[in-house]
């Protein structure tokens, strides 16, 4: 029996960034104390979310890794605390830069570094114009407290994402999130956004973690309204614990890995996988094939 108690928290964030990762920081200790092994922060939480529009001084807001101030906060409180940390910050990589998450162990440790996939573009979230696309690969850790694969926000929306991390042998999915409401739109994504990550966590039986910012955030000619509604799905896809859209919080529930594996292997999803047949997501979508 391997049992793990997961947090996912929310917060506003504002340009005090001292300010902000205090408050991360007491998010962080009280989901501690309230018994989470592994707690998620959300996407670049330093500051509001700068991507909304173009703005050519926010590129220098990027750091290298180990200059980076959330990173080397983060890493002290991971080890006092023992609990696992992934932060999500906006790298500095020379000519590029990344939107990257930096996994802490609970002794402190960097085990590593996962840069972001999937870069989505238009307003309100233009972050091609900040980041690269990540040349990391999907990662997988082996933390103290289980296997742990983490996508950051848009890689949310791509099971391919999801079903190679379980493949690498990852026991918990993590998506550190930035989103809200959609001004071009007019839509509430939010029932969408969740429907997508409980569908990683059915597909792949094992627990999932989003955690989302919540506040009115304004930047040149346009806006944000983040919905927070951060939550934690289990193995079978249900909502096990959620936030609301606005509070400043944090929500946990506990697994036990070993009982999750034994679920995973008795359903036989993975036994029963045909890759040989799956050539199709290796392209774009029409190939040109004419079968008939």
């Amino acid at each position: 029996m391997r049992k793990v108690t997961l947090a996912a928290t929310q917060f506003a964030c504002s340009w005090n960034e001292e300010e902000t990762l205090d408050k991360a920081e007491k998010i962080v200790r009280d989901a501690a104390a309230a018994g989470a092994n592994v707690i998620l922060l959300q996407e670049l939480f330093e500051r509001p979310y700068f991507c909304k529009t173009h703005k050519y001084e926010y590129l220098h807001l990027a750091t290298k890794m180990e200059d980076n101030t959330a990173v080397k906060r983060f890493q002290s409180v991971a080890r006092e605390l023992h609990v696992v940390l992934p932060i999500c910050f906006y790298e500095d990589a020379g000519n590029l830069a990344f939107n990257c998450v930096a996994m802490i162990d609970a002794d402190g440790t960097i085990l590593g570094k996962y840069r972001k996939t999937h870069i989505p573009d238009g307003v309100p979230y233009a972050e091609k114009f900040y980041f690269a696309p990540g040349d990391t690969g999907f990662r997988v850790w082996d933390t103290q407290f289980g296997k742990i694969g983490v996508g950051i926000c848009w890689d949310q929306w791509f099971p391919e994402a999801a079903r190679c991390m379980a493949l690498m042998g990852a026991e918990i999915l993590l998506y550190p999130t930035a989103i809200g409401s959609e001004p071009d739109l007019g839509i509430d994504s939010m029932p969408h956004w969740r429907n997508c990550m409980q569908g990683h966590a059915a597909a792949n039986i094992m627990p999932l973690v989003a955690s989302n910012r919540v506040g009115y955030e304004e930047q040149d000619y346009t806006n944000i309204t983040f919905y927070g509604s951060s939550f934690i799905a289990g193995p079978d896809g249900e909502i096990v614990a959620s936030a609301d859209r606005e509070s400043e919080t944090f929500v946990t529930a506990q697994f036990d890995l070993d009982a999750v594996a034994s679920m995973r292997r008795e359903w036989g999803v993975f036994r029963d996988r045909r890759p040989e047949m799956y050539g199709e997501l290796l392209t774009m979508g029409e190939t040109g094939k004419d079968e008939r």
